[in-house]
């Protein structure tokens, strides 16, 4: 994923490709203090603000045609407090550059989601997470956050501070102000020892729940016209550092998962009765493996075949008889699915608008190639979630709206209340936000 979002002739586009917007300027402020200056000038000049990060999402969250601020100049770690066992970066530090940094400095995060290329607060405004049977997302690690909202005053909120604020706005979907640094929670760096291997589906789903008690971190894709996963557990480790070889990571990481993936995708684009010969080809190419490294290096995988992508969150008691529907669904659709189904897991957090807030959740995400139709596929499978009460991933495809969001979040009407006090004039709104949170 080298390339993030594109702004050519003044049209931004994200990194789908699905979505573009035509701002009516861009500002790429180098301080808190440009970043107020230029909500203030848009509030007077009648425009709408949003941020966006390297648009990562599927949905139109960042899209403007008003002021669209690009935060590449506000990067880089204003502190690390071995005291309280915190750093503060600046919202627009990409976490591949904080996992590095802090990796330097022999600290890490204690859980992250499988792709780094996204900002900071890109990634925890949306609720990114990976898998954990105790550690949540991203956004779960923050201790302290700096928004500049809409009257362009500058307001730091944490567990002390402004607590009714951090609730909502450690996932704050861009719809309370602009974030313009964060604190995370962070531990002394660790090893992790990956184990990955195939298993058979059926064999993962009456067995789900023992694998997810016994593992730190479980996750597993099952590939779409097969019986067949490959699963990958997660566990701490005392070492020694065992990494993947470089010739044997390029060869999985690379020439399979990169290369061989890509060359399949345009096969099946072309020529989609071959999908299930391939997808049981692709199924088996993997084979079991273990390394152990420190954690980005086993959390993280490089992404380079483009995709749309579809979430939900379920109740994790839910996530067997969901995976069953969801399967029984292709097998009798006529549907030809490329792209495996990611399930992984996260214990129930405290933030407003978490996909996890307030139940323990397991997630299934539908991917399908860049430009094979995906409309069918995405409806039926969001059927199902949504007769399991699912949450959608904010940023990535789905139709849901306010009316839907209120019945499956409890603490719905608080972050309508705390966004109708610090935006009341809407400064920050775009069609994603009015459909979401209502006008």
């Amino acid at each position: 994923m080298g390339t993030t979002a594109s702004a050519k002739n003044g049209t931004w586009r994200n990194w789908g490709g699905n979505v573009s917007a035509r701002p009516a300027r861009q500002v790429a402020p180098a301080s808190v203090e440009e970043l107020a200056a230029a909500v203030r000038r848009a509030a007077e000049d009648g425009l709408k603000v949003k941020a966006v990060g390297t648009g990562h999402s599927f949905t139109s969250i960042a899209a403007t045609d008003g002021v669209l601020i690009r935060p590449h100049l506000l990067t880089g770690i204003r502190g690390v407090d071995r005291d309280a066992m915190t750093v503060t970066v600046e919202a627009g530090t990409p976490l591949k550059r904080l996992n590095a940094a802090l990796a330097r400095e022999g600290l890490s995060l204690t859980n992250m989601g499988d792709i780094m290329e996204q900002t900071v607060s890109g990634a925890t405004s949306t609720g990114t997470h990976g898998t954990g049977r105790e550690s949540a997302s991203i956004a779960a690690q923050i201790k302290g956050l700096e928004l500049v909202t809409a009257d362009g005053s500058v307001l730091t909120c944490s567990e002390k501070e402004n607590p009714e604020v951090f609730a909502a706005a450690r996932i704050g979907l861009g719809a309370l102000g602009v974030v313009t640094a964060i604190t995370f929670a962070v531990e002394p760096l660790f090893l992790l020892t990956a184990r990955e291997e195939p298993m058979p589906f059926d064999r993962v789903l009456a067995e789900f729940d023992q694998l997810w008690a016994e593992n730190e971190h479980f996750e597993f894709y099952w590939f779409p016209h097969t019986g067949n996963t490959n699963t990958k557990r997660n566990n701490r480790s005392a070492g020694p550092e065992q990494p993947v070889g470089r010739l044997a990571g390029w060869f999985e990481d690379e020439f399979l998962s990169n290369g061989v993936f890509q060359v399949a995708q345009w096969v099946g684009r072309a020529a989609p009765a071959t999908i299930p010969s391939i997808a049981r080809i692709s199924s088996r190419a993997l084979s079991a493996r273990t390394y152990t490294d420190i954690p980005y290096k086993v959390y993280t995988s490089p992404r380079r075949v483009r995709f749309v992508e579809m979430e939900y969150a379920v109740p994790r008691a839910a996530l067997a008889d969901t995976l069953r529907e969801l399967k029984a669904m292709v097998d009798r659709s006529g549907l030809r699915v490329s792209f495996p189904v990611e399930v992984r897991t996260a214990p129930a957090d405290d933030i407003t608008l978490s996909t996890a807030s307030g139940r323990d959740s397991a997630y299934i995400a539908v991917h399908m190639y860049r430009g094979t139709p995906h409309h069918a596929y995405f409806t039926a499978a969001e059927r199902i979630f949504t007769a399991h009460e699912g949450r959608p991933h904010w940023g990535k495809l789905h139709t849901r709206d306010a009316e839907y969001f209120a019945g499956v979040y409890p603490r719905f009407g608080e972050f309508t209340a705390l966004r109708d006090r610090l935006d009341p004039e809407r400064l920050f709104q775009n069609d994603y936000l009015r459909r979401v949170l209502g006008a």
